[in-house]
């Protein structure tokens, strides 16, 4: 089985940065293709962005593009969100998401998730 714990939200203002984490327990994390997802109150979970396995592909939604950047530490099996200039629509609770299938990562219906951390961005 598969735990994973976020950390690093918080409250920022408007054009700030903030680094999340992701830690990976019970398996190795290089195992899983990995992604974060937001939800908002009101709003559906919302995709952010995956990494492959082993880290050479990412992918963004254009929401974030460019502002956001996805990596991973295999040896130290954690994953990470940066994120830059944010906004106040950035605002919600961020979660992390791993699967072996990395489509299922993309569409939201990973085997695995985390607890979610809070991000508040205020303008």
């Amino acid at each position: 089985q598969v735990q994973l714990v976020e950390s690093g939200g918080g409250l920022v203002q408007a054009g700030d940065s903030l680094r999340l984490s992701c830690a990976v327990s019970g398996r190795t994390a290089s195992t899983y293709n990995m992604g974060w997802f937001r939800q908002a109150p009101g709003k559906e979970r919302e995709f952010v962005g995956h990494i492959s396995r082993g880290g050479s592909t990412t992918y963004y939604a254009d929401s974030v593009k460019g502002r956001f950047t996805i990596s991973r530490d295999n040896s130290k099996n954690t994953l990470y969100l940066q994120m830059n200039s944010l906004k106040p629509e950035d605002t919600a609770v961020y979660y992390c998401t791993a699967d072996t299938n990395i489509l299922l990562v993309g569409r939201g219906t990973s085997a695995y998730w985390g607890q979610g951390t809070q991000v508040t961005v205020s303008s």
